[in-house]
């Protein structure tokens, strides 16, 4: 089957983003890559099954050049209306990018966010889950999501990068309103205050350098080479945007599925060594990132009997690959003792999350401080009443209402 036998399908519907897991099952049914169109009028190839999905992240003939992104784009646009503008000084990331200077960006960033910086943090990351989890009281009905959910990571990231503490509220609506499906307009004034901000802090950092990655980043260089302006302002960009939200919707959607599947809280409860193996099991069971970015082809892509040709545009569902009954046995059940490793909730290749290490230890220390202190946690709604984020890239909850 070619790519021009199916008409595309109007897919990312409200109802889609309230119960992903459903649609993304039916894709799955009927072929390895069905061509959809987006909220915002574009024609996008969504892969849902395991083996195709991670062929696909490790395939080097399917880009992400930021130079030719827009172009595609433009090749793959249904109608005249306006698309989503993203400030230039935003993209020129390594997740944006493809070799050589993919390569060069992330060997420059692996140089500063160390593997020992970030078990430099466990203390840092177990006072701040004490504190949030201190000022909360037995009985209290509360926002999960809010009192702890988001300011456990949005503090961790900010820290590390060295953000005031009374820009995180802000940073937390930008950074919703720039990895929703939303309107134009907004996204671009979301956008712009980001690399306002950025410049800013670079420059104070540059006056003034500390201990936090933004100043090693800064300082960073090998062979003479070094982070751009832009460069910087991209990657404290994409690490801030990375380093919370994955974590947000792992801690939201992994209490979730503990309290809707009590077998495995009590599981969990009484055995806290199988922690570990828990947090990996949420990623793959509600992956936070639902969607991979944008990539697209540079030559014909074959996935079993589906042909997507060139120039067209790619979105790998993470969320549905981690679903994939002919990989993962059982895999619409939550299952804390099953192996470790496998599913893609952090991408795969050369793209893979560099804060894979970060949101893993984040995340088990969150349960870990979370069970203790409030063992008999409960859904203070019925799950059916959740209402999931309207976001392509993200799977997350508006808000989490529990009974501590």
């Amino acid at each position: 089957m070619t790519g021009t036998e199916t008409a595309p399908a109007t897919f990312f519907t409200p109802e889609f983003f309230q119960d992903p897991q459903r649609y993304q099952a039916e894709l799955r049914a009927d072929a390895p890559a069905r061509q959809v169109i987006t909220p915002n009028g574009f024609k996008v190839w969504v892969v849902s099954r395991y083996e195709e999905a991670k062929a696909v992240l490790a395939d080097p003939t399917v880009q992400k050049s930021g130079a030719r992104m827009g172009e595609i784009s433009a090749k793959n646009k249904v109608d005249d209306s306006e698309g989503r503008p993203f400030a230039d000084e935003l993209n020129q990331h390594m997740l944006a990018m493809d070799p050589p200077d993919h390569t060069r960006l992330r060997r420059l960033v692996t140089k500063a966010f160390t593997a020992r910086r970030i078990e430099q943090m466990r203390p840092r990351i177990e006072e701040i889950t004490a504190e949030l989890l201190g000022k909360l009281t037995a009985g209290d009905r509360v926002d999960l999501l809010d009192v702890f959910a988001f300011p456990l990571p949005i503090t961790v990231i900010s820290e590390l990068l060295g953000v005031d503490d009374e820009d995180r509220d802000t940073f937390r609506v930008n950074s919703n309103i720039l990895i929703s499906s939303g309107g134009a307009e907004e996204v671009g004034a979301a956008g712009q205050w980001m690399v306002a901000y950025f410049m800013k802090l670079i420059a104070d950092k540059r006056a003034n350098l500390g201990d936090d990655l933004l100043s090693a980043l800064i300082e960073t260089s090998e062979d003479d080479d070094r982070f751009s302006e832009q460069e910087l302002v991209s990657m404290a960009f994409l690490l801030l945007i990375a380093g919370h939200e994955t974590t947000v919707n792992l801690i939201g959607n992994g209490v979730l599925a503990l309290l809707t599947n009590p077998d495995q809280l009590e599981r969990l409860k009484a055995d806290p060594s199988l922690l570990a193996t828990a947090v990996d099991e949420f990623l793959r069971y509600r992956s936070p990132v639902n969607m991979s970015t944008f990539r697209f082809t540079t030559e014909p892509v074959v996935l079993g009997d589906v042909t997507i040709p060139a120039e067209q545009l790619v979105l790998v569902g993470l969320g549905s690959a981690n679903r994939d009954e002919n990989h993962f046995e059982n895999a619409d059940q939550l299952d804390i003792t099953r192996p470790v490793g496998g599913h893609l909730a952090f991408g795969h290749g050369i793209h893979y999350c560099l804060g894979a290490p970060l949101a893993r230890l984040e995340g088990e220390i969150a349960f870990r401080g979370l069970l203790t202190a409030f063992p008999d946690m409960k859904l203070a709604v019925p799950a059916s009443e959740l209402q999931w984020r309207f976001s392509m890239l993200m799977h997350g909850l508006e808000e989490l209402p529990v009974v501590l």
